[in-house]
């Protein structure tokens, strides 16, 4: 078995990251602009790459487990209770939040590869409230409060959808799940014709599946137990930023890991991609207005991304793969919280929306 240390474990975290930006950049991918075309276009062509994403790391990591090499677990995503109030209220905010942002904090790294200053400002913003609300002076109210409203699981029961069947006597539910998870959503990528003729966006979805994967090869399976507590954490764009804006200011050493690794790699990758294409080029903020947007927005994913125990991607692909229960919660939470966004956006101002309402 291969054993990998904190410097190879990095590294892989930016080869990683690097071609998740690069691709997804390329393609134009973007899970607000893929919620939003729903929503407002009825277009669900980048909403099914993101499927297709799942549909990737659904197979990879459930081979892994399946192999015995990974234990769900170990991951921050399956645990012995729900706590579904910090969920639904932060995946909500998360969601408003990208929607006055404009992306994720995922799309704001791709972003800040491609020059845009503006994302600079809503990473600091965003990891300086995301590691409050982590491990700093929010982390009481989150801890004590809000995380205490949980459904606790019975018995051995794992926080995972095949774990809660196989306890309701279907043991082999976890290879069914995934066979029919993985088909259903790789026919719903095949239907659309568009699709299947959009290289780029099917290469940059199964980039990001493949990346989900590595993510949990590097972190719960080559891990050094010796050297680290083993603790999987597969692609997430939440935590990671805060780790690494206290690491960069406290202790530099902190910034060896898979996960700050891949915040490089996606900037990194979106440079390449940027250069590539001849459409680098330095962005600020048009005005006043559309700054303290963006502030707002960060604060809102910053928290709230914690809370939800994830971004789109860390939620939405990573615990997907590993058929967390908070998934669908923090999903459902996303969509909402980004249709307010939008609808807030539409009105100009929350005045303007609670009297259209």
């Amino acid at each position: 078995m291969i054993v990998l240390s904190a410097w190879a474990a990095t590294l892989v975290g930016v080869a990683t990251g690097a071609v998740c930006g690069f691709t997804v950049r390329r393609a134009r991918l973007c899970s607000f602009g893929a919620i939003e075309d729903a929503w407002m276009g009825h277009d669900t062509r980048r909403l099914r790459i993101f499927g297709l994403a799942l549909a990737v790391a659904l197979a990879g990591a459930q081979s892994l487990v399946g192999l015995g090499w990974l234990d769900p677990s170990s991951s921050t995503y399956v645990q012995p209770a729900l706590p579904w109030l910090s969920i639904v209220v932060g995946s909500t905010m998360f969601g408003l939040g990208m929607a006055l942002v404009g992306t994720c904090s995922f799309g704001s790294l791709v972003r800040l590869g491609a020059g845009d200053l503006r994302s600079l400002i809503v990473m600091m913003v965003f990891g300086s409230v995301s590691y409050a609300t982590l491990r700093g002076m929010l982390a009481p109210i989150r801890i004590d409060f809000i995380e205490q409203v949980a459904w606790p699981l019975p018995g051995q029961l794992k926080g995972n959808l095949d774990s809660l069947l196989t306890y309701l006597g279907m043991p082999q539910a976890r290879l069914v799940l995934t066979l029919v998870g993985v088909a259903g959503l790789c026919v719903a990528v095949w239907a659309d014709a568009r699709l299947r003729r959009s290289p780029r966006l099917l290469i940059a979805g199964m980039a990001l599946g493949l990346g989900v994967v590595a993510g949990w090869w590097v972190t719960g399976v080559a891990v050094d137990a010796f050297e680290h507590v083993p603790r999987a954490q597969s692609l997430t764009f939440v935590s990671p930023v805060g780790r690494a804006l206290y690491a960069v200011l406290t202790s530099p050493a902190a910034l060896l890991e898979f996960g700050i690794g891949t915040l490089v790699g996606v900037t990194l990758g979106s440079f390449l991609s940027a250069l590539y294409d001849r459409e680098f080029r330095w962005e600020a903020f048009d005005d006043d207005r559309e700054m303290r947007r963006h502030l707002l927005g960060a604060v809102l994913m910053g928290g709230g991304g914690v809370l939800a125990g994830g971004c789109t991607i860390g939620q939405g692909i990573s615990a997907g793969s590993m058929m967390a229960l908070s998934w669908p919660l923090a999903i459902a939470g996303m969509m909402i919280g980004a249709r307010i966004g939008i609808a807030f956006l539409m009105e100009g101002s929350l005045q303007g929306l609670l009297q259209r309402r």
